[in-house]
């Protein structure tokens, strides 16, 4: 196979790394520390774009009924160090831009950011009684093998298959693919709404499922549109015209679930993560009034940093939106797959 073929001999540098790496856990020349509570890690093998935050919240809300919950990230994009709590009132400079959308959307859960995982659940650990969480979740940590978890999630993007895929730079794959067996759970995202039990059985056989592992598919829904702002006014959500705003690793789901709705007559797009700077409000301004009459449509992730952006101007604030989304599950007879 051509992917195969490329991977192993043309992009030999970084292959050799991550097996060599891989090779010194799996025989425990490198130690992996376990807990004594459970430590679910939600991850992928690609670089962003799978849905990891959407999965993330629905295992908060599934969990939050019986469980005292955690979830602990890295924080990408924020400049603080080490360990942190994350608040509310934060801005996503501090923290980063996912686990504060996690935390205004949940404020009763524990929040944390830090870089180093095993530290960061010992810190969480170390809480008085009353506080300890009784589940963490790990975001973004299926590379991070310092820590042992209970339940490895993976998450697979349907529209880019891991077994047609290059490693990083050529493609988007920053593990091996075979690391897909390490997982407990392999999870399809952003399916097609009707995907049909064939093509979810040729699914697992392409991903080589085993017998010890459990697949969950699911799709992404969009709720209604959601100001930013206070000064919003939500007649523009009624309007035929839309401009789009993002700053995400793949917005083509949010475009093609728009197109039905709105024209869209211009976009914005910025790298993933970015941090808005004020030049970059001016810029946004400016280029809202060439379109005076259209509704402003961005991410719920984006809406984090947008929001402390003190350069947009009124009228930016005016129609500037984003849309919720939340997690689907397809095959309903796998959603207690996601709870053990």
């Amino acid at each position: 196979m051509k992917y195969d073929f490329i991977n192993k001999l043309l992009l030999f540098p970084y292959y050799f790394v991550l097996r060599v790496r891989h090779c010194l856990y799996d025989n425990s020349f490198i130690k992996s520390k376990s807990f004594s509570i459970p430590i679910i890690s939600i991850g992928n093998i690609t670089v962003g774009g799978t849905g990891k935050t959407p999965h993330t919240e629905f295992l908060i809300r599934e969990l939050m009924p019986t469980e005292k919950v955690a979830v602990l990230s890295r924080g990408y994009g924020r400049k603080s160090k080490g360990f942190r709590m994350v608040s509310a009132p934060d801005l996503a400079i501090d923290c980063g831009d996912e686990p504060l959308q996690i935390k205004r959307k949940f404020p009763d859960i524990i929040v944390a950011v830090d870089g180093n995982r095993k530290r960061g659940i010992e810190k969480l650990m170390a809480l008085p009684e009353g506080e300890r969480p009784s589940v963490i979740l790990l975001d973004d940590a299926f590379q991070h093998r310092s820590v042992k978890p209970s339940t490895n999630i993976v998450l697979i993007d349907f529209n880019n298959p891991i077994d047609t895929d290059y490693l990083i730079p050529v493609g988007k794959l920053r593990d091996l693919p075979d690391q897909l067996s390490r997982a407990d759970i392999i999870v399809v995202t952003k399916c097609p709404p009707g995907l049909d039990p064939g093509e979810r059985f040729l699914w697992e056989r392409r991903l080589k499922v085993s017998s010890n592992q459990k697949i969950v598919f699911t799709s992404l829904k969009y709720s209604d549109p959601v100001a930013i702002f206070e000064e919003a006014d939500n007649r523009y959500i009624y309007s035929k015209f839309l401009i789009l705003l993002t700053s995400v690793a793949n917005p083509k789901p949010l475009r093609y679930h728009l197109v039905n709705s709105y024209k869209i007559e211009s976009s914005l797009d910025f790298n993933d993560h970015h941090n808005f700077t004020k030049r970059d409000g001016r810029r946004i301004s400016r280029w809202a009034r060439n379109n005076p009459n259209s509704l402003i449509m961005t991410t719920e992730k984006d809406a984090q940093r947008l929001r402390s952006l003190s350069s947009l101007s009124q009228d930016v604030k005016k129609r500037l939106f984003y849309l919720p989304i939340e997690v689907t599950i397809l095959n309903e007879n796998a959603k207690n797959s996601l709870l053990l």
